[in-house]
């Protein structure tokens, strides 16, 4: 699925909350993942345009729609200065708790900013559980220090991003949370040879 550059992942450290991200915790402190009654009440990913995650929440709110836009403070730099800026968690993202009809999705989709819910069409949505909600809402709630991680899965194919191997290719292979391998293979010879890497210092290719 082709991207927005709202999708691409953050590369420096997110620092601890500031009041501001301390004001949204408590907007949803009464909203937890399954404290609906409602039937069929889940959460849905609303995938936007760059930088238009606050402009589709707003919208979207204001018609009285449960949004949950999770997000963090960065390190900034702008000219010569630095400065901390909220981002949000997932950028091009962010999430919508409702019982999805026909009708309210088309409301949704009105969202000026919004490129879709993701899905294969409005009765086949894309459902996140509710404990994957719920756990970053509790990662918000404890004012901790984040750190952006890549997604990746035993054999994916992935590209180095930083230090001397940047940009070398390899299958990745998980040893710890933390640490994992890139497998380099010379395929007409049929050996390989794997190279210690940071998870944090690779991504999909």
């Amino acid at each position: 699925m082709e991207r927005t550059k709202g999708g691409e992942a953050l590369s420096e450290l997110l620092l601890t909350q500031s009041p501001q991200l301390n004001r949204q915790q408590e907007v949803y402190a009464d909203h937890r993942p399954g404290s609906s009654p409602a039937t069929g009440v889940n959460w849905y990913v609303l995938w936007t345009h760059s930088h238009c995650e606050r402009l589709v929440h707003d919208q979207l709110a204001a018609k009285g729609f449960h949004l949950f836009l999770p997000e963090l403070e960065v390190w900034s730099t702008r000219g010569s200065a630095r400065h901390r800026a909220c981002v949000p968690m997932f950028p091009g993202y962010l999430f919508l708790r409702h019982a999805i009809d026909a009708d309210s999705y088309i409301e949704v989709c009105k969202a000026r900013g919004l490129t879709r819910i993701l899905g294969e069409r409005w009765d086949r949505l894309a459902v996140v559980v509710d404990r994957e909600i719920e756990a970053i809402e509790r990662v918000l709630g404890a004012h901790r220090s984040v750190l952006a991680y890549p997604y990746l899965r035993e054999g994916q194919r992935v590209r180095i991003t930083r230090g001397p191997l940047t940009d070398v290719e390899g299958i990745f292979v998980r040893m710890n949370p933390h640490k994992g391998m890139v497998v380099l293979s010379i395929h007409l010879l049929q050996r390989s040879v794997a190279v210690e890497v940071d998870c944090a210092s690779v991504a999909s290719a």
